[in-house]
């Protein structure tokens, strides 16, 4: 089983938008340049955000000061990502 190495911080954001905002909160995401990913979901979550930083600080900052004030962005769960040692 190969290991990936991150040598910046990695984490998942996964988003729930207000009813019908998915596709309103999807264009905006494009204006974040830590953004590497993001795919419209199906069940408790709408909205899946793979983000890369240089480091936790900018990362966090990049979460509380650009995502959670989109407009139509309801709640984030932040899943960061374990090095593998």
């Amino acid at each position: 089983m190969e290991t990936k190495q991150y040598q910046n911080a990695v984490a998942i954001l996964l988003i729930t938008t207000d009813p019908g905002a998915e596709r309103k909160v999807m264009k905006l995401l494009e204006n974040v340049d830590e953004v590497a990913e993001s795919l419209l979901l199906f069940g408790e979550y709408d909205i899946f955000v793979k983000i890369v930083c240089s480091d936790f600080g900018l990362l966090s900052a990049v979460v509380i000061n650009k995502i959670r004030n989109i407009s139509g962005v309801e709640t984030t769960k932040t899943l960061t990502v374990a090095p593998m040692l």
